[in-house]
Order: C-alpha cells, then sequence, then structure tokens
C-alpha cells in the first residue's frame, strides 16, 4: 500500500510537471504561472491573472516562444541593412550618416529578441469579442507594464530623446522637441510605433502630410534614416527598423 501511495505521487508530479502554463507578470493581481487548459485562450489566462482595473492595458504584451526565430531573422537583416548603410555612406562621403548608421546597429544589437505578437489585451474587449481572443501555447509571457507618460523619439537624432506625453499632439510636432540630424534624415515620413506594437508610416512634407495619427503615452517615434540619395538605395531599411523595435517591450520606456 505504501508502494502504491509512493507511485501515486509520483505519477502526480510528473502530470504537474508536464502541464501547461503561461506566465504572467506586471499589473495585475495575481502574477506569477497560470495553468493553460487545452485549447486555452487570452481570456483563460487574464481571467485567472486579474489585470488592475484601472491599468495601462494599451500596453500590454504578449510574448511567444514561436515567434523568436522570425523575429531573430528580422533583427539580422535590420543589421545587415544598416552595415550597407555605413558602407554606402563611407563610400559617398557622407561621415555623419556613417556614424548614424554605426550608432544605431549597436542600440539594435543590445535590444532583445522578444518574441512579441501584436494583441489588445484589455479584458474587457476580450471579453465582450472586440478584440482576438488568441490560443496560446505552453511558455508564452503575458506582461502588464505600469503607465509611462511619455513619448520617445529615436533614430536621425543627435539622441534619442524622451518627451512628456501630450494628448491630442500630431506625431510630427513630437519632433520639434529633439535635434535632428537635418542632413541624416527622411524628411517626408516618421514612423509611429504605438506601446501596443501597430507601427504606421506617416507623411510629415507638405505634399504628402497626413494628420489625425496622434500618439499615446509609451509610443515611440522613428525618424527614418535617410539612404535614398545612396546608390544602391535601401528601401526596407526603415520599416524593418520599425517593425524590430515595435518588438521591444513598453517597459523599456522610462
Amino acid at each position: 500500500m505504501k508502494r502504491l501511495r509512493m507511485l501515486s505521487a509520483g505519477l502526480l508530479l510528473a502530470a504537474g510537471a508536464g502541464q501547461a502554463a503561461v506566465l504572467v507578470s506586471g499589473d495585475v493581481a495575481n502574477p506569477g504561472p497560470v495553468e493553460l487548459p487545452a485549447g486555452g485562450r487570452l481570456t483563460d489566462v487574464i481571467s485567472v491573472a486579474v489585470p488592475n482595473a484601472e491599468g495601462y492595458w494599451l500596453a500590454g504584451v504578449l510574448l511567444r516562444q514561436s515567434l523568436l526565430e522570425q523575429q531573430t531573422r528580422l533583427k539580422a537583416g535590420v543589421l545587415f541593412d544598416l552595415d550597407v548603410l555605413r558602407r554606402m555612406a563611407a563610400l559617398f562621403d557622407r561621415p555623419s550618416r556613417e556614424a548614424l548608421a554605426v550608432r544605431t546597429a549597436q542600440e539594435v544589437r543590445q535590444m532583445p529578441v522578444t518574441g512579441r505578437q501584436v494583441a489588445n489585451l484589455d479584458p474587457v474587449a476580450l471579453e465582450v469579442g472586440f478584440a482576438l481572443n488568441l490560443r496560446l501555447d505552453d511558455g508564452d509571457r503575458l506582461i502588464y507594464p505600469a503607465r509611462v507618460d511619455e513619448v520617445e523619439v529615436l533614430g536621425a537624432v543627435a539622441e534619442p530623446c524622451r518627451l512628456p506625453y501630450q494628448p491630442l499632439q500630431e506625431a510630427r510636432d513630437y519632433l520639434q522637441g529633439c535635434a535632428l540630424l537635418e542632413d541624416d534624415a527622411d524628411a517626408d515620413y516618421l514612423w509611429l510605433i504605438q506601446p501596443d506594437g501597430a507601427v504606421r508610416r506617416i507623411g510629415i512634407a507638405h505634399w504628402n502630410r497626413e494628420s489625425g495619427h496622434l500618439p499615446v503615452a509609451g509610443a515611440r517615434i522613428l525618424v527614418p534614416l535617410k539612404n535614398d540619395d545612396l546608390d544602391p538605395p535601401i528601401p526596407e531599411l526603415n520599416q524593418q527598423l520599425a517593425e524590430f523595435i515595435a518588438t521591444q517591450l513598453a517597459e523599456v520606456v522610462r
């Protein structure tokens, strides 16, 4: 009988060890691993973790193991294009552009590959069906960061700058608070990266100006690195750079 009890306990431990779970952290009532039922979805995990009702759900983060390989390739592609930009800038005698490419590459190398997927983690929107209730996998993570009342501007600037968030302020107007590298910045566009991971290119010149694209608290604005005056140009560099920056956690904005 004693041997049977020991065997049963061992089987229970083995079953528990193999159980699928999602790790939840940040501004939630019940942080830690949450058991994932078969076919479990976002609502199954969020109902157990209970995000703060007054939290900044817009910046919620879903990290997926299944996206790590794809984003590792994305990071490698960005670094490759930045190296091409560096070499082309040296060839065409653009020393400030060359220095910008080197600095940006250093910044990208320091960014981790997160596996972040763009997802709406608003518990209310998920519950009523306004957001996609994604199916989750073992090892996925959910993070609900605290609200940050800043907007970060980076890219072709003298140095990345963080500005106070201003409700209803257009993305282009934030550029006035930073020192742009006029000779090395694309003056026609910027890339708006919202804290939920959504990315959009916005026209800011007189000929293509778009209005109504408002950064929210915790957003990033990428001033594109100019490259259309080189031969060959690198047309996908800024889009891929913006997409990789979007995989970073909102928590890194201080």
